[in-house]
């Protein structure tokens, strides 16, 4: 390892930041074959680093246990072989996608002759700081880097060990490629003095972008004076309609808050319409119980399932990460929809319905990032968008909104090609 590598950096974060932007110069310019042949090596040196990766995982995981870190975070921290397998693949999508460093957004030519451009250009030097997430440490710095940026990391204390372990891998695997591995960079060993130097970075970081609780996004939008990308904390719903489907509301209710209750994109609250409720509700909550999910109730929805825990004012607005789900009996689609109004985080939020004109309803009036119909809330995800890998989920509507991949990592500028014309 070169003597820049976390652990051994004695470079102050300016100086860091430094090395960044000169990486990121030449990034800029590196062709497609460059970058994805840095991406392979990355690749590679991930799937085949279990033995390194894992112990320092280990450790982490540890501390984490100790210092009682819910169950939730333990998952979304842990690395195993199959994750570290699953993270190469991710790679290799990425690999597989078009650069979008100088694509035509548009363009036209000007009655004078001017031949105008808008072309895409990476940010130049993106921010990230995450949470007991090391899978991130990967995803951002290969979406980055795909997209000619270079990535300046802040990981968090809970996952210490292994990003400094995967910061490592990632730089050498770049300078094995001949691009510099200062287009990784991580400032986890300063501590919170790193997160806060990252957010007060203005003309060092073009861009920062937070992934984790509530609580760090909105520290990071509130107190950083770099333009940020807000990823939001995701209460999410699933509005079941009277009429619908039961086995496919059974389905994509239960997948939704049972395939990885940790993530974002897990369903928080799920509503379910007076009309038909005594018909959905019991199967559906028989199905979740059977799975362990522990249902908090309100009292119409008590009334049909008595055992239920019953619901506090703070449930609608919980983000569990757990195996516990949030349930309303609602008035139909117009209660739904208010319900959503008031408390959704404005992540993902489905209607399983055999209405089609309550379906485009739904898509029109709900104000969230994804909007779907008879599907689960977990495809909300850059992965299965066909992203490859996401830096995350925007819940803000300027810039980027939704799963974020290699085109929400660029800018655009303008190119002008004339011929000596001069204005009157």
């Amino acid at each position: 390892m070169t003597d820049t590598l976390p652990g051994t950096d004695a470079r102050t974060i300016d100086e860091r930041l430094d090395a960044a932007r000169a990486a990121a110069r030449i990034l800029a310019t590196a062709t497609a074959a460059q970058k994805n042949a840095a991406l392979e090596a990355i690749a590679r040196a991930v799937e085949t680093s279990a033995g390194v990766v894992v112990p320092a995982n280990d450790l982490d995981l540890a501390n984490g246990r100790e210092n009682g870190m819910s169950l939730g975070l333990q998952d979304r921290l842990k690395l195993d072989d199959a994750r570290l397998r699953a993270l190469g693949d991710a790679v290799r999508e990425v690999i597989a996608l078009t650069d979008p460093v100088g694509e035509i957004v548009r363009g036209s030519t000007l009655p004078n002759g001017l031949k105008l451009s808008q072309v895409r250009v990476p940010f130049g030097v993106v921010g990230a700081i995450y949470e007991a997430r090391p899978n991130v440490t990967v995803d951002i710095a290969a979406l980055a880097l795909k997209s000619g940026n270079a990535v300046v990391l802040r990981g968090g204390s809970a996952a210490e060990n292994t990003n400094r372990v995967l910061v490592g891998l990632l730089r050498e695997a770049l300078a094995s490629a001949g691009l510099p591995a200062d287009a990784v960079q991580t400032v986890d060993d300063f501590g919170r003095a790193g997160a806060t130097a990252l957010m007060r970075a203005r003309g060092g970081i073009d861009v920062l972008i937070p992934r984790g609780s509530a609580g760090l996004i909105r520290t990071v939008v509130e107190e950083s004076t770099v333009p940020v990308i807000e990823t939001g904390a995701g209460v999410v719903h699933a509005f079941v309609d009277r009429g619908a489907d039961l086995d496919m509301a059974v389905e994509i209710v239960v997948n939704s808050k049972v395939h990885r209750p940790s993530v974002c994109n897990a369903l928080e609250t799920l509503l379910v319409d007076a009309a038909d409720a005594e018909r959905l509700l019991p199967p559906l909550a028989a199905a979740l119980r059977e799975q362990g999910v522990t249902l908090h109730a309100d009292e119409r929805a008590r009334a049909i399932v008595a055992d239920a825990e019953p619901a506090t004012a703070d449930d609608w607005d919980t983000e569990y990460m757990s195996l516990d789900l949030s349930v309303a009996v609602v008035d139909g689609l117009d209660a739904a929809l208010d319900h959503i109004r008031r408390h959704s985080t404005h992540h993902t939020e489905t209607i399983v319905t055999n209405d089609l004109a309550r379906a485009e309803r739904f898509l029109a009036e709900v104000d969230s990032a994804a909007v779907m119909v008879n599907a689960s809330t977990r495809f909300t995800d850059g992965g299965q968008f066909g992203f490859g890998a996401e830096v995350g989920i925007s819940t803000q509507k300027l810039h980027a909104r939704g799963p974020m991949g290699l085109p929400e990592l660029t800018s655009t500028k303008w190119l002008v090609r004339g011929a000596g014309q001069v204005r009157g």
